[in-house]
Parts: structure tokens; C-alpha cells; sequence
């Protein structure tokens, strides 16, 4: 199956970036290369871009689509939290600008076998880095009951959370869950006629749950946002795109602590804390997809960008 992914926010997020032609940026969720080659197209014989992904198969095809930018370009099998270290092998202090375009592929939903869709029949699988030995199958199977019951609270701000766990279990209990319209099955039995045949697809937040649970990516996101915003050049910026509220969240509230970091109570009349303010929140509100967009392409109707910018105090 071609790696296939429509890009989200595009024009808006290449804006955003500032793009100096003789600088250097980084994709840290490289995927399909969409968001790559308007970076590069933009980039002087002098710039030089950095594209991760720990995903072999967009790996694959990004390095396709990016070979007629030559040696400007370095493609890395990483996930993004490892950007400090990614960096270094490369020889690289700071960059002008990095994006993260956060969740799944379009590719990766399409392609049934990889296990993300709650609309194909597939093994249980859910792994962005298919080398990580994780997978959903895992989870549904082995993990304990009140443990599933946190994830999907959490993860999937699942209503039904209780009913969903226990039904695991017991089905489980009588063979293992092996697929995703297994998973999806025991998901409807968990909910009331009402739930179930209302808007959305009903397995969608226990899907996203486990998926998130999958890949560590809230942990992952919320450790890798502020070394980010460590490695930008002054007026470097970082720029965010998510596609539910438990990712904006963490991103918003990365953003706005490092504007404004002084945990000083608020009558005091100087700073004691000592901490400095790493840069400005550009995007007071997120910038959302325009309505065109929204009906060329439903996968972008939750998506939110988020700009941050390194200002170094002087």
C-alpha cells in the first residue's frame, strides 16, 4: 500500500514557522513528508532540514519524496522525544523551527493491517514503531482490569469505562482478543442502546485510548515539548498541531508556563523565583482549519495549531 497522508493545517503551519531559507527546521512527526517538502522547497543551498519518524514505512516513503532536495535533508528512524540526541549525531546546537504533527497518519488508518481502524478487521496491533514489542493485543489481553479502566478514562474520556474493562476481562477470560471487530464487538455490548446508535462510532474513544496507551503519547509529548523550546534559536518557533483535547492541553499549558514561569504570588512586588520567560505564545486561541478545508479532507475537523517563539532575554 503507497504511504499515503493528506497534510493538516499546511499553508497555516509553513506561515507560522517564519521560514529563513538558510535555516534549519525540524519535522518531528515526518510522516508522508507533506509538511517536509514546503519546508524544503523554502530552504537556500545553505538550509538544512531534519525529518524524524518512528515509523519505517514513512520513513520509506518520505525519503522518496525528499530526494530531490539532496543533502540539505537527514532523515532519522526516532521518535521525537529523542530530538536532543538526534541533534547531536548530527551536529547540531539549535534549530529555527520544529513541527510535530501529532496522531495517526492517514496511511496508517488506511492500512488495516497496522490495527488503528475500529472500520476494518485487523489484528490488534496499534504500534507507530512496529519494532517496539507493545501493542494493543497486549493490552486488551493482559493488562488488569482497573488498569484498562484508567485508560480509557483517561485516554479516551470513555463514559462507559467500568462496563468496557469488565467485558475485556470476562471475554478474555473464555480466549484471547485477537482483533479489532472483536475489540470493537465487545465495546457495543458494553453500552446502552442509546450510547451505542447515537452520533460517532462507538468504539472511536476506547480506540483512541488504547492507542495513546500504545505509543506513551501523552508522556512522550508532555517530556518532549519543553527541550523543544530549549533547542530553538532566538526567534526559532515551535509549532504544534493536535487533534484532541488531551494533546492541546498539554501543549497549551507547556506554552503558556514558559511565557510565563514566575510562580511568585501575585502580590509580590518583584520577582524572587528567578525564572525567566523562554519566548511568547503567538496563537492566543488555536488556529483551526478553514470550512473548506474541513469538508476536502473530515480527518482535519479536530485539528489545532499552536505556535510558540523563542525569545532569549537579553
Amino acid at each position: 500500500m503507497e504511504f499515503q497522508h493528506v497534510s493538516v493545517l499546511l499553508h497555516e503551519t509553513i506561515e507560522s514557522l517564519k521560514i529563513k531559507p538558510d535555516g534549519i527546521y525540524v519535522d518531528g512527526t515526518l510522516g508522508g513528508a507533506g509538511h517536509a517538502r514546503e519546508v524544503c522547497r523554502r530552504l537556500s543551498e545553505n538550509g538544512r532540514f531534519v525529518g524524524i519518524d518512528q515509523d519505517r514505512e514513512a520513513l520509506a516513503a518520505s525519503e522518496e519524496r525528499l530526494r530531490e532536495f539532496g543533502e540539505k535533508v537527514s532523515v532519522v528512524k526516532s521518535n521525537y522525544v529523542e530530538i536532543a540526541q538526534v541533534l547531536r549525531d548530527l551536529q547540531i546546537d539549535k534549530v529555527d523551527g520544529i513541527v510535530l504533527d501529532l496522531g495517526v497518519s492517514s496511511y496508517q488508518l488506511d492500512n488495516a493491517e497496522r490495527g488503528f481502524s475500529y472500520m476494518a478487521d485487523a489484528p490488534l496491533d496499534m504500534r507507530m514503531d512496529r519494532d517496539q514489542t507493545l501493542s494493543a493485543r497486549e493490552i486488551v489481553n493482559e493488562y488488569p482490569e482497573n488498569e484498562l479502566v484508567r485508560i480509557l478514562r483517561e485516554y479516551g474520556e470513555e463514559r462507559f469505562a467500568s462496563r468496557i474493562a469488565a467485558n475485556l476481562v470476562r471475554e478474555r477470560e473464555k480466549k484471547e482478543i485477537e482483533t479489532t471487530f472483536e475489540l470493537v464487538e465487545i465495546v457495543r455490548n458494553s453500552m446502552p442502546a442509546k450510547a451505542k446508535n447515537g452520533k460517532g462510532h462507538p468504539a472511536k474513544r476506547t480506540f483512541q485510548a488504547i492507542r495513546i496507551a500504545c505509543n506513551h503519547e501523552l508522556e512522550v509529548l508532555s517530556e518532549a515539548l519543553d527541550q523543544m523550546i530549549e533547542l530553538l534559536n532566538d526567534g526559532g518557533r515551535l509549532c504544534v498541531i493536535t487533534f484532541h483535547s488531551l494533546e492541546d492541553r498539554i501543549v497549551k499549558n507547556c506554552f503558556r508556563r514558559n511565557e510565563r514561569p514566575c510562580t511568585c504570588p501575585p502580590d509580590f512586588p518583584v520577582c524572587v523565583c528567578g525564572r525567566k520567560s523562554k519566548g511568547i505564545v503567538i496563537t492566543r486561541k488555536p488556529i483551526r482549519p478553514t470550512r473548506d478545508e474541513q469538508m476536502e479532507n473530515t480527518r482535519s475537523t479536530s485539528a489545532k495549531l499552536r505556535v510558540f517563539e523563542k525569545k532569549e532575554e537579553t
